[in-house]
């Protein structure tokens, strides 16, 4: 091996190791101080470095965060207050992801969830509280206007609100007494949203599909069961209707579901893992649950790991290495290393606010 191949194999490992070591940042409202956490993250080997860079004075009680994917932009919100006049904000971010400033803005609704259409053309928020779907165009700025569409089922409960990988359909799900899945055509151009025939995709009974996530190549569709403390998984047909092709229960033989919940769910870039959290509330049971994804799109359960107390929110590192989750209760951000057989290893954890829980990483 000559001292020029040796020179060169050193110089492209170096700039891995820059490329591996870049730092993020993780941002998360607190409802406790009526502020914004921006906590730097800075990976270190096979670590990560978790400190507090600045907290920025909202003004109101945010509990729910999403991010515009291609602007340094951030959106806020409460998930309660008057119709018309929900209290939120649009956060401006620096090129390296620091606080710029922010600018007050009014939902129509709370919002237990908010996300944007893939052509980044609308907000879309659902509430918990009425169960009220809303649209809400963007500016040039990215900045969203009066609802434009507004669904309401009469159903309390909604939970989440994302779109699939071709932008042609929403589905919101209903848990506890409200137990549905609705499906909907979506027009990202309009912002309209029409049923499907049939409009319910019927979970399974004692389930209640609280979060989901989808694969990127797949035409699958996974939820996190609130009720059923497991995961379901749905193949999505041609016209836009979820077919349950699995519910699964995890938790071990003869062990009460009565007060254990599950929360937030995500899947890996390349599809080959979920991951959910599993809340305690009445059982010393904290757990972040992990699944393997099979070849025809499938998942398989592979094993809990132990969290801090009330796992409620997760994201991943824009790399994709670290699952980063808040613990409401426990009043912790903890980060975990992401292992190639799907394992999960405890490896950074930060104290911050109670309730603190919807977070995302950029």
């Amino acid at each position: 091996m000559t001292p020029r191949f040796l020179l060169l194999i050193t110089f492209f490992f170096s700039c891995f190791q820059i490329e591996a070591s870049q730092p993020f940042h993780i941002y998360s409202p607190s409802s406790k101080e009526n502020t914004l956490w921006i906590v730097k993250a800075t990976p270190r080997g096979e670590r990560l470095d978790l400190q507090l860079a600045t907290k920025v004075d909202l003004e109101f009680p945010g509990r729910v965060i999403t991010a515009h994917p291609s602007k340094p932009l951030l959106y806020v919100t409460a998930t309660g207050g008057d119709p018309g006049k929900v209290p939120g904000a649009a956060v401006y971010l620096t090129e390296d992801g620091s606080y710029r400033k922010h600018q007050k803005i009014s939902f129509n609704d709370g919002a237990c969830y908010l996300s944007l259409d893939n052509e980044n053309r609308h907000l879309l928020g659902v509430s918990y509280g009425n169960g009220r779907l809303n649209v809400y165009p963007l500016d040039d700025q990215g900045i969203p206007g009066k609802a434009i569409t507004t669904v309401d089922e009469g159903k309390r409960e909604a939970h989440c609100v994302l779109l699939p990988p071709d932008g042609r359909n929403i589905y919101i799900p209903y848990v506890k007494g409200n137990l549905a899945l609705l499906q909907y055509a979506y027009d990202g151009k309009t912002g309209r949203i029409t049923p499907l025939e049939p409009k319910d995709a019927k979970p399974p009974l004692g389930s209640g599909p609280r979060h989901m996530a989808y694969h990127p190549t797949l035409p699958m569709v996974y939820f996190s069961n609130e009720q059923g403390i497991g995961l379901s998984s749905y193949r999505r047909e041609a016209n836009g209707q979820l077919k349950v092709e699995q519910d699964i229960s995890i938790l071990p033989p003869g062990m009460s579901k009565i007060g254990l919940s599950a929360s937030d769910l995500l899947i890996t870039p390349d599809g080959k893992y979920l991951f959910a959290g599993l809340r305690g509330h009445r059982q010393e049971f904290d757990r972040i649950s992990r699944y393997r994804v099979l070849e025809d799109g499938k998942a398989e359960f592979l094993g809990l790991t132990e969290a801090d107390k009330i796992p409620w929110g997760l994201t991943l590192s824009p790399d994709g290495k670290f699952l980063l989750v808040s613990a409401t209760v426990g009043a912790s951000l903890s980060a975990y290393r992401i292992s190639p057989d799907g394992g999960l290893k405890k490896v950074a954890s930060l104290a911050w606010d109670p309730r603190m829980s919807d977070l995302i990483a950029r």
